[in-house]
Protein backbone atom coordinates (compact mmCIF):
# COMPACT_ATOMS: atom_id res chain seq x y z
CA UNK A 1 0.00 0.00 0.00
CA UNK A 2 1.02 3.58 -0.60
CA UNK A 3 -0.91 5.97 1.64
CA UNK A 4 -1.43 9.55 0.41
CA UNK A 5 -4.50 10.76 2.32
CA UNK A 6 -6.17 10.66 5.73
CA UNK A 7 -9.84 11.35 5.27
CA UNK A 8 -12.90 9.20 5.73
CA UNK A 9 -16.23 8.51 7.38
CA UNK A 10 -17.17 6.27 10.24
CA UNK A 11 -19.11 3.07 9.58
CA UNK A 12 -22.60 2.43 10.86
CA UNK A 13 -24.14 -0.88 11.74
CA UNK A 14 -27.30 -1.90 9.91
CA UNK A 15 -29.82 -3.94 11.86
CA UNK A 16 -30.31 -7.60 10.96
CA UNK A 17 -33.21 -8.49 8.69
CA UNK A 18 -36.49 -10.02 9.78
CA UNK A 19 -35.45 -13.54 8.90
CA UNK A 20 -32.28 -13.17 10.95
CA UNK A 21 -34.26 -11.88 13.93
CA UNK A 22 -36.61 -14.84 13.74
CA UNK A 23 -33.64 -17.16 13.60
CA UNK A 24 -32.18 -15.55 16.71
CA UNK A 25 -35.49 -15.97 18.55
CA UNK A 26 -35.47 -19.62 17.58
CA UNK A 27 -31.95 -19.99 18.92
CA UNK A 28 -32.78 -18.26 22.20
CA UNK A 29 -35.81 -20.47 22.60
CA UNK A 30 -33.69 -23.56 22.24
CA UNK A 31 -34.91 -24.30 18.74
CA UNK A 32 -31.57 -25.67 17.56
CA UNK A 33 -31.48 -29.46 17.44
CA UNK A 34 -28.77 -31.20 19.44
CA UNK A 35 -25.62 -32.50 17.82
CA UNK A 36 -25.65 -35.87 16.13
CA UNK A 37 -23.02 -38.56 16.22
CA UNK A 38 -21.89 -37.78 19.75
CA UNK A 39 -20.14 -34.50 18.82
CA UNK A 40 -19.84 -32.19 21.82
CA UNK A 41 -18.70 -29.04 20.11
CA UNK A 42 -17.94 -25.57 21.37
CA UNK A 43 -18.31 -22.24 19.53
CA UNK A 44 -15.38 -21.05 17.46
CA UNK A 45 -13.61 -17.97 18.76
CA UNK A 46 -15.02 -14.56 17.79
CA UNK A 47 -11.71 -12.99 16.81
CA UNK A 48 -8.14 -14.25 16.48
CA UNK A 49 -6.57 -11.81 18.97
CA UNK A 50 -4.43 -10.11 16.36
CA UNK A 51 -2.07 -7.64 18.10
CA UNK A 52 -3.75 -4.67 16.37
CA UNK A 53 -7.20 -5.94 15.36
CA UNK A 54 -8.08 -8.57 17.97
CA UNK A 55 -11.66 -9.09 16.76
CA UNK A 56 -10.78 -9.65 13.11
CA UNK A 57 -11.02 -13.25 11.93
CA UNK A 58 -12.58 -16.18 13.70
CA UNK A 59 -11.49 -19.45 15.21
CA UNK A 60 -12.63 -23.02 14.74
CA UNK A 61 -12.50 -23.31 10.97
CA UNK A 62 -10.36 -22.67 7.91
CA UNK A 63 -11.83 -21.34 4.64
CA UNK A 64 -10.72 -22.86 1.33
CA UNK A 65 -13.03 -21.05 -1.11
CA UNK A 66 -15.36 -18.06 -1.37
CA UNK A 67 -18.00 -17.87 -4.10
CA UNK A 68 -19.46 -14.35 -4.03
CA UNK A 69 -22.47 -13.55 -6.20
CA UNK A 70 -23.03 -9.79 -6.08
CA UNK A 71 -25.56 -7.54 -7.80
CA UNK A 72 -24.98 -3.78 -7.60
CA UNK A 73 -27.39 -0.96 -8.42
CA UNK A 74 -25.32 2.21 -8.91
CA UNK A 75 -28.39 4.46 -8.75
CA UNK A 76 -29.38 3.43 -5.23
CA UNK A 77 -26.02 2.11 -4.07
CA UNK A 78 -27.70 -1.14 -3.03
CA UNK A 79 -25.72 -4.38 -2.99
CA UNK A 80 -27.44 -7.78 -3.01
CA UNK A 81 -25.10 -10.64 -2.26
CA UNK A 82 -24.91 -14.34 -1.69
CA UNK A 83 -21.70 -15.68 -0.18
CA UNK A 84 -21.02 -19.40 -0.40
CA UNK A 85 -18.09 -20.31 1.82
CA UNK A 86 -16.38 -23.70 1.76
CA UNK A 87 -14.42 -24.46 4.92
CA UNK A 88 -13.05 -27.17 7.20
CA UNK A 89 -13.67 -27.37 10.94
CA UNK A 90 -10.51 -27.25 13.05
CA UNK A 91 -12.34 -28.26 16.22
CA UNK A 92 -15.63 -29.83 17.19
CA UNK A 93 -17.77 -26.85 16.30
CA UNK A 94 -21.18 -25.96 17.71
CA UNK A 95 -21.26 -22.44 16.23
CA UNK A 96 -19.08 -20.28 14.04
CA UNK A 97 -18.59 -16.59 13.48
CA UNK A 98 -18.22 -14.50 10.34
CA UNK A 99 -17.08 -10.88 10.14
CA UNK A 100 -19.63 -8.58 8.46
CA UNK A 101 -19.92 -4.82 8.94
CA UNK A 102 -23.40 -3.45 8.35
CA UNK A 103 -25.66 -4.98 5.68
CA UNK A 104 -28.77 -7.00 6.47
CA UNK A 105 -28.65 -10.79 6.58
CA UNK A 106 -31.78 -12.44 5.19
CA UNK A 107 -30.88 -16.07 5.83
CA UNK A 108 -28.01 -18.49 6.28
CA UNK A 109 -27.51 -22.21 5.82
CA UNK A 110 -24.85 -24.72 6.77
CA UNK A 111 -24.61 -27.68 4.41
CA UNK A 112 -27.96 -26.70 2.95
CA UNK A 113 -29.81 -26.71 6.29
CA UNK A 114 -31.11 -23.47 7.86
CA UNK A 115 -28.79 -22.12 10.55
CA UNK A 116 -29.76 -19.96 13.50
CA UNK A 117 -28.34 -16.46 13.06
CA UNK A 118 -27.25 -13.99 15.72
CA UNK A 119 -25.83 -10.53 15.07
CA UNK A 120 -23.74 -8.45 17.47
CA UNK A 121 -22.14 -5.48 15.77
CA UNK A 122 -19.74 -6.75 13.14
CA UNK A 123 -19.93 -10.35 14.38
CA UNK A 124 -22.32 -12.73 12.67
CA UNK A 125 -22.80 -16.00 14.59
CA UNK A 126 -24.25 -19.08 12.88
CA UNK A 127 -25.38 -22.15 14.79
CA UNK A 128 -25.83 -25.13 12.45
CA UNK A 129 -28.61 -27.63 12.97
CA UNK A 130 -26.03 -30.37 13.50
CA UNK A 131 -22.70 -29.66 15.13
CA UNK A 132 -19.60 -30.03 12.96
CA UNK A 133 -16.89 -32.51 13.96
CA UNK A 134 -13.23 -31.58 13.85
CA UNK A 135 -11.93 -32.05 10.30
CA UNK A 136 -15.34 -31.95 8.62
CA UNK A 137 -15.67 -30.01 5.39
CA UNK A 138 -18.78 -27.86 5.27
CA UNK A 139 -20.44 -25.12 3.22
CA UNK A 140 -21.99 -21.93 4.57
CA UNK A 141 -24.32 -19.79 2.47
CA UNK A 142 -25.31 -16.29 3.56
CA UNK A 143 -27.79 -14.07 1.70
CA UNK A 144 -27.47 -10.38 2.52
CA UNK A 145 -28.17 -6.91 1.16
CA UNK A 146 -28.04 -3.19 1.86
CA UNK A 147 -26.07 -0.07 1.05
CA UNK A 148 -22.48 -0.72 2.15
CA UNK A 149 -20.84 1.93 4.31
CA UNK A 150 -17.08 2.54 4.19
CA UNK A 151 -14.86 2.21 7.24
CA UNK A 152 -12.58 4.83 8.71
CA UNK A 153 -9.25 3.32 9.72
CA UNK A 154 -7.46 4.21 12.96
CA UNK A 155 -5.12 6.43 10.90
CA UNK A 156 -8.08 8.33 9.41
CA UNK A 157 -8.01 6.85 5.91
CA UNK A 158 -11.12 5.35 4.30
CA UNK A 159 -11.56 1.81 3.02
CA UNK A 160 -14.21 -0.76 2.21
CA UNK A 161 -16.96 -0.46 -0.39
CA UNK A 162 -16.63 3.07 -1.75
CA UNK A 163 -19.54 4.45 -3.76
CA UNK A 164 -18.12 6.54 -6.60
CA UNK A 165 -21.38 8.14 -7.78
CA UNK A 166 -22.28 5.89 -10.70
CA UNK A 167 -20.09 2.97 -9.65
CA UNK A 168 -18.06 1.51 -6.80
CA UNK A 169 -14.53 0.60 -5.78
CA UNK A 170 -13.93 -1.95 -3.01
CA UNK A 171 -10.58 -2.05 -1.19
CA UNK A 172 -9.90 -3.83 2.05
CA UNK A 173 -6.67 -3.19 3.95
CA UNK A 174 -6.90 -3.95 6.80
CA UNK A 175 -10.64 -4.58 7.41
CA UNK A 176 -12.62 -3.04 4.57
CA UNK A 177 -13.63 -6.36 3.02
CA UNK A 178 -15.99 -6.83 5.95
CA UNK A 179 -18.19 -4.11 4.43
CA UNK A 180 -19.14 -6.14 1.36
CA UNK A 181 -18.98 -9.86 2.17
CA UNK A 182 -19.08 -12.08 5.26
CA UNK A 183 -15.95 -14.09 5.94
CA UNK A 184 -12.97 -14.93 8.08
CA UNK A 185 -11.33 -11.55 7.60
CA UNK A 186 -7.84 -12.07 8.94
CA UNK A 187 -4.79 -12.42 6.67
CA UNK A 188 -3.92 -15.78 8.20
CA UNK A 189 -6.95 -17.46 6.55
CA UNK A 190 -6.30 -17.32 2.81
CA UNK A 191 -8.62 -18.90 0.25
CA UNK A 192 -9.45 -19.12 -3.44
CA UNK A 193 -12.20 -16.85 -4.79
CA UNK A 194 -14.82 -16.69 -7.49
CA UNK A 195 -16.50 -13.29 -7.66
CA UNK A 196 -19.57 -12.77 -9.87
CA UNK A 197 -20.62 -9.15 -10.45
CA UNK A 198 -23.99 -8.17 -11.93
CA UNK A 199 -24.21 -4.53 -12.92
CA UNK A 200 -25.66 -2.36 -15.70
CA UNK A 201 -24.18 -3.37 -19.05
CA UNK A 202 -22.97 0.19 -19.67
CA UNK A 203 -20.44 -0.31 -16.86
CA UNK A 204 -17.32 -2.46 -16.62
CA UNK A 205 -17.03 -4.82 -13.65
CA UNK A 206 -13.56 -5.97 -12.57
CA UNK A 207 -12.16 -8.08 -9.78
CA UNK A 208 -9.15 -10.28 -9.00
CA UNK A 209 -7.68 -12.98 -11.19
CA UNK A 210 -8.91 -14.14 -14.58
CA UNK A 211 -12.22 -13.20 -16.17
CA UNK A 212 -14.02 -16.44 -17.01
CA UNK A 213 -17.30 -15.12 -18.40
CA UNK A 214 -19.40 -12.03 -19.12
CA UNK A 215 -23.02 -12.77 -20.01
CA UNK A 216 -26.02 -10.47 -20.44
CA UNK A 217 -28.86 -11.00 -17.97
CA UNK A 218 -32.26 -9.39 -17.49
CA UNK A 219 -32.79 -5.68 -16.97
CA UNK A 220 -30.01 -4.48 -19.25
CA UNK A 221 -27.34 -5.91 -16.97
CA UNK A 222 -24.26 -8.09 -17.43
CA UNK A 223 -22.99 -10.77 -15.07
CA UNK A 224 -19.18 -10.91 -15.09
CA UNK A 225 -17.30 -13.69 -13.30
CA UNK A 226 -13.70 -13.41 -12.09
CA UNK A 227 -11.73 -16.31 -10.65
CA UNK A 228 -8.69 -16.15 -8.35
CA UNK A 229 -7.42 -19.70 -8.02
CA UNK A 230 -4.34 -19.00 -5.91
CA UNK A 231 -4.92 -18.34 -2.19
CA UNK A 232 -5.75 -14.74 -1.31
CA UNK A 233 -6.19 -12.88 1.98
CA UNK A 234 -9.56 -11.16 2.14
CA UNK A 235 -8.00 -7.70 2.47
CA UNK A 236 -6.64 -8.14 -1.08
CA UNK A 237 -10.01 -8.86 -2.66
CA UNK A 238 -11.30 -6.04 -4.84
CA UNK A 239 -14.22 -4.90 -6.98
CA UNK A 240 -14.29 -2.02 -9.46
CA UNK A 241 -17.56 -1.16 -11.17
CA UNK A 242 -17.73 1.88 -13.40
CA UNK A 243 -16.89 3.38 -16.77
CA UNK A 244 -13.41 2.10 -17.59
CA UNK A 245 -11.33 1.88 -20.73
CA UNK A 246 -9.69 -1.55 -20.64
CA UNK A 247 -6.61 -2.92 -22.35
CA UNK A 248 -5.62 -6.59 -22.53
CA UNK A 249 -2.27 -8.16 -23.25
CA UNK A 250 0.23 -10.63 -21.83
CA UNK A 251 3.27 -10.57 -19.59
CA UNK A 252 6.00 -13.12 -18.93
CA UNK A 253 4.97 -15.02 -22.04
CA UNK A 254 1.60 -16.37 -20.92
CA UNK A 255 0.21 -14.29 -18.04
CA UNK A 256 -2.90 -12.34 -19.14
CA UNK A 257 -2.76 -8.65 -18.26
CA UNK A 258 -5.85 -6.46 -17.89
CA UNK A 259 -5.48 -2.76 -17.20
CA UNK A 260 -8.42 -0.45 -16.70
CA UNK A 261 -8.52 3.31 -16.43
CA UNK A 262 -11.08 6.05 -16.12
CA UNK A 263 -11.71 7.36 -19.67
CA UNK A 264 -10.41 10.80 -18.72
CA UNK A 265 -7.02 9.28 -17.85
CA UNK A 266 -6.38 7.07 -20.89
CA UNK A 267 -3.82 9.28 -22.58
CA UNK A 268 -1.98 10.36 -19.42
CA UNK A 269 -1.48 6.78 -18.20
CA UNK A 270 -0.91 4.94 -21.48
CA UNK A 271 2.87 4.95 -21.41
CA UNK A 272 3.26 3.66 -17.87
CA UNK A 273 0.51 1.05 -18.25
CA UNK A 274 2.40 -0.29 -21.25
CA UNK A 275 5.48 -0.74 -19.04
CA UNK A 276 3.74 -3.13 -16.65
CA UNK A 277 4.95 -6.32 -18.42
CA UNK A 278 8.51 -4.99 -18.37
CA UNK A 279 8.31 -4.18 -14.65
CA UNK A 280 7.01 -7.70 -13.95
CA UNK A 281 9.79 -9.28 -16.00
CA UNK A 282 12.47 -7.35 -14.11
CA UNK A 283 10.92 -8.27 -10.79
CA UNK A 284 10.66 -11.92 -11.78
CA UNK A 285 14.40 -11.88 -12.45
CA UNK A 286 14.97 -10.51 -8.95
CA UNK A 287 12.24 -12.23 -6.91
CA UNK A 288 11.60 -15.52 -8.69
CA UNK A 289 8.60 -16.81 -10.64
CA UNK A 290 5.56 -14.55 -10.69
CA UNK A 291 3.14 -16.16 -8.21
CA UNK A 292 -0.22 -15.64 -9.96
CA UNK A 293 -2.02 -16.53 -13.17
CA UNK A 294 -3.10 -12.95 -13.99
CA UNK A 295 -1.82 -9.39 -13.66
CA UNK A 296 -2.97 -5.86 -14.27
CA UNK A 297 -3.75 -2.47 -12.79
CA UNK A 298 -6.68 -0.09 -12.36
CA UNK A 299 -6.31 3.72 -12.31
CA UNK A 300 -9.15 5.77 -10.83
CA UNK A 301 -9.61 9.53 -10.60
CA UNK A 302 -8.25 11.34 -7.58
CA UNK A 303 -10.81 11.63 -4.82
CA UNK A 304 -12.04 8.04 -5.05
CA UNK A 305 -9.49 6.72 -2.55
CA UNK A 306 -6.47 8.21 -0.86
CA UNK A 307 -3.82 5.57 -1.53
CA UNK A 308 -2.63 2.95 -3.97
CA UNK A 309 -3.26 -0.64 -2.89
CA UNK A 310 -1.75 -3.95 -4.00
CA UNK A 311 -5.08 -5.74 -4.50
CA UNK A 312 -4.09 -9.21 -5.69
CA UNK A 313 -3.22 -9.40 -9.42
CA UNK A 314 -4.86 -6.02 -10.07
CA UNK A 315 -3.52 -3.15 -7.92
CA UNK A 316 -5.57 0.06 -7.84
CA UNK A 317 -4.03 3.52 -8.11
CA UNK A 318 -5.39 7.06 -7.74
CA UNK A 319 -4.32 9.06 -10.79
CA UNK A 320 -1.87 11.27 -8.89
CA UNK A 321 -0.01 8.25 -7.45
CA UNK A 322 0.24 6.31 -10.72
CA UNK A 323 3.96 6.85 -11.21
CA UNK A 324 6.81 4.46 -11.85
CA UNK A 325 7.96 4.17 -8.23
CA UNK A 326 4.44 3.37 -7.00
CA UNK A 327 3.89 0.88 -9.83
CA UNK A 328 7.13 -0.89 -8.87
CA UNK A 329 6.06 -0.85 -5.21
CA UNK A 330 2.58 -2.31 -5.74
CA UNK A 331 3.74 -4.94 -8.23
CA UNK A 332 6.49 -6.07 -5.82
CA UNK A 333 3.72 -6.70 -3.31
CA UNK A 334 2.49 -9.53 -5.52
CA UNK A 335 5.47 -11.48 -4.15
CA UNK A 336 5.84 -9.74 -0.78
CA UNK A 337 2.47 -9.47 0.92
CA UNK A 338 0.14 -11.14 -1.56
CA UNK A 339 1.89 -14.48 -2.09
CA UNK A 340 3.86 -14.36 1.19
CA UNK A 341 1.22 -12.87 3.48
CA UNK A 342 1.87 -11.66 7.04
CA UNK A 343 0.89 -14.02 9.83
CA UNK A 344 -0.49 -11.05 11.81
CA UNK A 345 -0.75 -7.33 11.16
CA UNK A 346 2.33 -6.85 13.32
CA UNK A 347 4.33 -8.45 10.50
CA UNK A 348 3.25 -5.81 7.97
CA UNK A 349 6.79 -4.45 7.65
CA UNK A 350 7.58 -7.61 5.67
CA UNK A 351 5.13 -6.36 3.05
CA UNK A 352 6.03 -2.70 3.03
CA UNK A 353 9.75 -3.00 3.72
CA UNK A 354 10.27 -5.32 0.76
CA UNK A 355 8.03 -3.26 -1.55
CA UNK A 356 9.90 -0.08 -0.59
CA UNK A 357 13.24 -1.81 -1.09
CA UNK A 358 12.01 -2.91 -4.54
CA UNK A 359 11.76 0.83 -5.33
CA UNK A 360 15.36 1.30 -4.17
CA UNK A 361 16.51 -1.64 -6.30
CA UNK A 362 14.72 -0.24 -9.33
CA UNK A 363 16.32 3.17 -8.81
CA UNK A 364 19.70 1.47 -8.43
CA UNK A 365 19.38 -0.63 -11.56
CA UNK A 366 17.57 1.81 -13.84
CA UNK A 367 18.08 5.27 -12.37
CA UNK A 368 21.74 5.22 -11.33
CA UNK A 369 20.80 5.85 -7.69
CA UNK A 370 22.66 3.35 -5.48
CA UNK A 371 20.52 1.69 -2.82
CA UNK A 372 23.02 2.97 -0.28
CA UNK A 373 22.06 6.51 -1.25
CA UNK A 374 18.37 5.74 -0.76
CA UNK A 375 19.25 4.16 2.59
CA UNK A 376 21.16 7.24 3.76
CA UNK A 377 18.28 9.52 2.76
CA UNK A 378 15.88 7.37 4.80
CA UNK A 379 18.34 7.27 7.70
CA UNK A 380 18.34 11.07 7.83
CA UNK A 381 14.55 11.36 8.10
CA UNK A 382 13.52 11.85 11.72
CA UNK A 383 10.04 10.37 11.10
CA UNK A 384 11.57 6.98 10.28
CA UNK A 385 12.78 6.63 13.87
CA UNK A 386 9.46 7.05 15.65
CA UNK A 387 9.34 3.32 16.48
CA UNK A 388 10.86 0.01 15.36
CA UNK A 389 9.32 -1.31 12.13
CA UNK A 390 8.36 -4.62 13.72
CA UNK A 391 6.59 -2.94 16.64
CA UNK A 392 4.23 -0.06 15.75
CA UNK A 393 2.80 1.31 19.01
CA UNK A 394 -0.87 1.26 17.90
CA UNK A 395 -3.06 0.35 14.92
CA UNK A 396 -3.03 4.05 14.04
CA UNK A 397 0.71 3.76 13.32
CA UNK A 398 0.52 0.63 11.20
CA UNK A 399 1.09 2.52 7.92
CA UNK A 400 3.51 5.12 9.25
CA UNK A 401 6.96 5.78 7.70
CA UNK A 402 9.01 3.40 9.90
CA UNK A 403 7.07 0.38 8.59
CA UNK A 404 8.01 1.36 5.03
CA UNK A 405 11.30 3.23 5.10
CA UNK A 406 12.93 1.68 8.13
CA UNK A 407 11.62 -1.69 6.98
CA UNK A 408 13.62 -1.15 3.78
CA UNK A 409 16.59 -0.01 5.86
CA UNK A 410 16.53 -3.37 7.66
CA UNK A 411 16.85 -5.11 4.32
CA UNK A 412 19.69 -2.89 3.15
CA UNK A 413 21.68 -3.45 6.34
CA UNK A 414 21.04 -7.17 5.88
CA UNK A 415 22.37 -6.90 2.31
CA UNK A 416 25.50 -5.09 3.47
CA UNK A 417 26.04 -7.68 6.21
CA UNK A 418 25.61 -10.88 4.18
CA UNK A 419 26.78 -9.62 0.78
CA UNK A 420 25.04 -9.25 -2.55
CA UNK A 421 25.27 -12.96 -3.40
CA UNK A 422 23.46 -14.22 -0.31
CA UNK A 423 21.04 -11.31 -0.39
CA UNK A 424 20.14 -12.12 -3.98
CA UNK A 425 19.42 -15.70 -2.90
CA UNK A 426 17.21 -14.34 -0.12
CA UNK A 427 15.18 -12.15 -2.50
CA UNK A 428 14.29 -15.25 -4.51
CA UNK A 429 14.31 -17.84 -1.74
CA UNK A 430 12.06 -16.10 0.79
CA UNK A 431 9.02 -15.82 -1.52
CA UNK A 432 9.66 -19.37 -2.74
CA UNK A 433 9.87 -20.75 0.81
CA UNK A 434 6.47 -19.30 1.80
CA UNK A 435 4.74 -19.16 -1.60
CA UNK A 436 0.96 -18.72 -1.14
CA UNK A 437 1.35 -19.02 2.63
CA UNK A 438 1.74 -16.86 5.73
CA UNK A 439 4.94 -15.89 7.48
CA UNK A 440 5.98 -13.97 10.58
CA UNK A 441 8.91 -11.73 11.44
CA UNK A 442 10.43 -14.64 13.37
CA UNK A 443 10.09 -16.84 10.28
CA UNK A 444 12.00 -14.23 8.29
CA UNK A 445 14.83 -13.69 10.75
CA UNK A 446 15.27 -17.45 11.13
CA UNK A 447 15.28 -17.91 7.36
CA UNK A 448 17.87 -15.16 6.84
CA UNK A 449 20.17 -16.57 9.52
CA UNK A 450 19.92 -20.09 8.11
CA UNK A 451 20.72 -18.81 4.63
CA UNK A 452 23.62 -16.69 5.86
CA UNK A 453 24.88 -19.48 8.11
CA UNK A 454 25.36 -17.17 11.07
CA UNK A 455 23.76 -15.12 13.80
CA UNK A 456 22.42 -11.77 12.61
CA UNK A 457 21.42 -10.25 15.94
CA UNK A 458 23.54 -7.20 15.15
CA UNK A 459 21.13 -6.35 12.32
CA UNK A 460 17.92 -7.21 14.13
CA UNK A 461 18.78 -5.57 17.46
CA UNK A 462 19.63 -2.19 15.93
CA UNK A 463 17.58 -1.91 12.74
CA UNK A 464 14.53 -4.11 13.25
CA UNK A 465 13.87 -3.81 16.99
CA UNK A 466 16.07 -0.91 18.16
CA UNK A 467 14.29 2.19 19.40
CA UNK A 468 17.11 4.69 18.93
CA UNK A 469 18.85 5.89 15.79
CA UNK A 470 22.50 4.81 15.77
CA UNK A 471 25.19 7.45 15.42
CA UNK A 472 26.28 6.28 11.97
CA UNK A 473 24.33 4.60 9.17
Amino acid sequence: MTRISRTGRSPRTVAAGAAAVLAVLGLLAGGCTPATGGVQGTPGAAGLKDPYFPRLGNGGYDVSHYALDLAFDPDSGRLDGTATITARATQDLSALNLDLAGLTVAEATVDGEPAAVNRAGDELTLRPRDELPDGAEFTVTVAYSGVPEPLTDPDGSTEGWLNTGGGAVAVGEPAGSTTWFPGNHHPSDKAAYEIALTAPSRLTALSNGVRVSAEPVSGGRTRTVWRQTEPMASYLATVMIGRYATTTGTALGTVPVVTAVDPSLVSATAGLRAELPTVLARQQDRFGPYPFDAAGAVVVPDGVLGYALETQTRPVFPASSFDRATLVHEMAHQWFGNSVTPATWQDLWLNEGFATYAEWLYAEEHGSVPARESFEAAFAEEANWAFPPADPPTAENLFDPPVYQRGAMVLHKLRETVGDGVFGELLRGWPAEHRHANASTEDFTSYAEALAGRDLDGVWDVWLYGKDRPERP
